[in-house]
């Protein structure tokens, strides 16, 4: 048995010469520290609030994103680029991003500075190359001409803000958008349920600002748009402890890494 043991003599200071209770509370404040310094310069939760992403992402879900990848690599915005190095934007990545209304979107990133886009139904052309893009999902929709024959030469659709249905027309060149230098051109991979840079224009460079890392938490909600009631969007039922936790989130969901 310990000389402390049942003998009640007080333990003795910590190895760093403090008090157990004044040790406690150093560790507690590196603790927080050290999470503030996460969630200040790296990594940011985000919560998905509609089904413009989906499959991929699905409302409900819970993201750790990265803020320090798209940063500038060698300047003080980028404190924890040892931890997380920067790279450019790729054709393909999942990027949050400064909008006017709401003040952050996040979308897929298709179009790069000087690409071509053109959109012929569910196909996307980039280039005059088909892509190939098993995350684009095609829910039920009315036909939209604009939508879905992109770039269009009529303005058909109300939803498209009319300054950017200006800049399309001198963006346009042979029935397809050049992509000018500095900008991007997102979709949502719900692509007949999504409003993105065909109703309102292209992203700026500096208005991206992370990149989805993990789905650390989903709650069900169930889709408004997948007429196919999706497996992870159905409703738990039940009087069980189980189903009621099961109707609460997508269990399987939680630590996806997002693509």
């Amino acid at each position: 048995m310990s000389a402390a043991a049942g003998t009640g003599i007080p333990p003795g200071p910590s190895p760093h010469g403090l008090p157990p209770a004044t040790e406690a509370l150093v560790s507690l404040l590196r603790t927080l520290i050290v999470a503030l310094f996460l969630l200040t310069f790296v990594l940011q939760p985000f919560l998905i609030p509609s089904e413009s992403m989906e499959r991929t992402l699905l409302v409900g879900d819970f993201l750790l994103v990265n803020k320090q990848i798209f940063a500038p690599a060698g300047g003080p915005a980028n404190p924890g680029r040892w931890l997380l190095p920067y790279r450019e934007v790729q054709r393909g990545d999942i990027v949050v991003f400064h909008h006017s209304m709401p003040p952050y979107l996040i979308k897929r990133v298709l179009g790069l500075p000087g690409d071509r886009i053109r959109m012929d139904g569910t196909h996307l052309l980039v280039n005059e190359i088909a892509m190939d893009e098993p995350y684009a999902v095609f829910e039920p929709a009315p036909a939209n001409p604009f939508r879905d024959n992109f770039p269009a030469t009529l303005y058909t659709d109300p939803n498209v803000d009319p300054a950017w249905w200006t800049q399309l027309q001198l963006l346009t060149h042979n029935g397809e958008l050049v992509v000018p230098p500095g900008q991007y051109f997102v979709l949502g991979d719900n692509r007949n349920h999504s409003k993105d840079s065909r109703y309102w224009g292209l992203v700026p460079r500096d208005a991206i600002v992370a990149r989805p890392l993990v789905i650390y938490f989903s709650l069900r909600h169930r889709s408004t748009t997948d007429t196919a009631g999706g497996e992870n969007d159905r409703l738990g039922h039940g009087a069980g402890l189980s189903a009621r936790m099961s109707a609460l989130a997508r269990w399987n969901r939680i630590f996806r890494v997002v693509h």
